[in-house]
């Protein structure tokens, strides 16, 4: 079942928070988003549309939208992405309706994205008014030695899947500059707390609010 976007009254004097995750594979960063949404009930996760078929642990609207091709390519020629790509044949895509009206109505929203996703979000989001209330945070591992261990450590992948996500760790680490916030997963529930403290910071950033929030 997905998440609805909660019936609003009126309008909202704040806009939502959107916290953008991004890092290579083996950063455990979306171990940390799980934690983070269980910690944090009312926080909206960006569930991304993709044209694969489901895993056997995967549920629709969970883990993703699946859809066919076409309905992803209508979606496309429509404008309803914020971001997308092509992986290995198959397309993957954040759709706008999973932001921009979460944030308009004052709600929070987290995004588990890759480096080129958060670019294209960036990018999309530039001119508008969502912009403000982005907020870009990078997951780094402690060595590369660490994610080769950690990817291993999986057992799913053959030797030439693991060379080429460990080549793909190490040109997504050259973006993280371009992040408003750092986090070296080093200790799982260290991790978590410096995750919490960016998503505490973002709800009391200045630029969210439409007017002053007390009354005059």
């Amino acid at each position: 079942m997905r998440n609805q976007l909660p019936m609003q009254s009126g309008s909202s004097n704040e806009f939502g928070v959107g916290l953008v995750v991004s890092g290579p594979s083996g950063t455990g960063k979306t171990t940390v988003c799980r934690m983070l949404l269980e910690r944090q009930p009312g926080l909206h996760f960006s569930v991304s549309c993709t044209t694969r078929p489901p895993r056997r642990e995967e549920a629709d609207g969970r883990d993703y939208r699946f859809v066919s091709t076409e309905e992803f390519e209508r979606k496309r020629q429509a404008g309803q992405f914020l971001e997308l790509a092509e992986v290995h044949g198959c397309y993957y895509g954040t759709l706008r309706e999973e932001l921009e009206p979460w944030l308009e109505g004052g709600h929070d929203v987290l995004m588990d994205i890759d480096v080129e996703g958060a670019r294209q979000v960036r990018r999309n989001l530039s001119t508008t008014k969502f912009a403000r209330s982005m907020v870009y945070v990078f997951f780094g591992p402690p060595s590369l030695a660490e994610i080769e261990r950690r990817l291993r450590g999986r057992g799913t992948e053959d030797e030439h899947v693991l060379a080429r996500r460990l080549n793909n760790a190490k040109e997504e680490l050259r973006a993280w500059r371009e992040y408003d916030y750092l986090i070296v997963n080093d200790q799982l529930d260290q991790a978590l707390h410096d995750l919490q403290s960016v998503y505490q910071a973002a709800r009391r950033l200045t630029v969210r609010y439409v007017q002053p929030p007390w009354e005059v």
